[in-house]
């Protein structure tokens, strides 16, 4: 995680509920602020009792945008940032800082997401799609429930039979009702040498992880966070 860096103090265009406790955010973009897709910013709230409080979130907008875009799972079960977030709306500030992250796209592979681990790869698909070169990728996502699913339809519409849909909790039908596990990968990755992305809860990127590298993926093409 960086220090605490420039600051740059936006106010929210916009805000809604995209699923039932993820919240999308359309704030302002600072002049010359920059960033490349599958990064992350620590953001604050711009209130007294706030702005001290920082956290991480990845921008789920592309360079071309005229705006900057959040998408942020929303804690109510205790009084924190999120929670905070979640009762905030449009005219309210944050503060940003500079952009960072080790997630960035280095070629074609598999994305593999849990959860809100999704959002990084968000911003990745819609550069690649929005330049017609997200051919030959390939997006494993998994979530508790269908109702998780974060940005469905337009996963569907980029990534067309590239996009396999897992649930834990709840078996719906024409989907997958289980966990990543060895034999899951072995039927759905056909190149054990291509690059593999991975985001979402730390163990399930660590159980990942060590799943690719036993099925012989170098560990120089496993693309996390660091």
């Amino acid at each position: 995680m960086p220090k605490a860096n420039k600051q740059y103090i936006v106010k929210i265009l916009e805000t809604h509920y995209i699923t039932h406790d993820v919240k999308r955010f359309v704030v302002e973009r600072p002049a010359g602020y920059d960033f490349i897709p599958g990064q992350a910013t620590e953001v604050a709230i711009n209130m007294p009792e706030w702005k001290d409080q920082l956290r991480p979130f990845t921008f789920t907008s592309i360079r071309e945008h005229g705006f900057l875009e959040f998408m942020i799972k929303i804690y109510n079960d205790h009084d924190g940032v999120t929670n905070m977030l979640g009762r905030t709306h449009a005219g309210s500030e944050l503060i940003l800082h500079e952009a960072f992250g080790a997630i960035q796209y280095k070629g074609p592979g598999v994305f593999l997401a849990g959860g809100a681990g999704i959002t990084p790869f968000i911003s990745i698909f819609r550069h690649l799609y929005t330049h017609k070169n997200l051919h030959g990728n390939k997006l494993i996502y998994s979530n508790k429930t269908s109702e998780d699913v974060i940005v469905e339809d337009e996963l569907q519409k980029m990534l067309n039979g590239n996009f396999i849909k897992i649930f834990t909790r709840e078996n719906v039908v024409g989907f997958r009702g289980n966990r990543i596990d060895r034999k899951f990968l072995i039927e759905n990755i056909a190149d054990f040498g291509q690059n593999f992305y991975l985001c979402g809860p730390k163990k399930f990127v660590t159980n990942i992880t060590e799943l690719l590298l036993s099925l012989g993926v170098s560990a120089e093409t496993v693309i996390i966070e660091s």
